[in-house]
């Protein structure tokens, strides 16, 4: 019985050549992506622990803010100074 002779074409190593190269290029461009999108996730929680943060913020400030214009504490201040209380003198200003 003969063996079958294998024979190489013409251009069949820079075939496996290119078909290497193409499989490794898939690869490493699939490990960069991989890391990109694991840095931009990183980067989203901590922006998003930031607005949360500043958000607190906000709202203690705010809730100080409401305590300082109340009425009762105007009318320590005004105490304080020795001002008189007068409905007929407040205006309100608002935004």
């Amino acid at each position: 019985m003969k063996k079958k002779r294998y024979v190489k074409l013409k251009g069949e190593n820079m075939m496996m050549t290119l078909i290497i190269l193409f499989v490794v290029a898939t690869f490493i461009t699939s490990f960069i992506g991989q890391a990109k999108l694991q840095s931009h996730n990183s980067e989203l929680q901590r922006l998003k622990s930031k607005i949360q943060t500043q958000e607190q913020l906000n709202a203690s400030i705010q809730m100080k803010i409401n305590e300082l214009s109340s009425l009762d504490n105007a009318l320590e201040v005004a105490d304080t100074f020795g001002l008189k209380y007068n409905n007929s003198n407040i205006r309100v200003v608002s935004k």
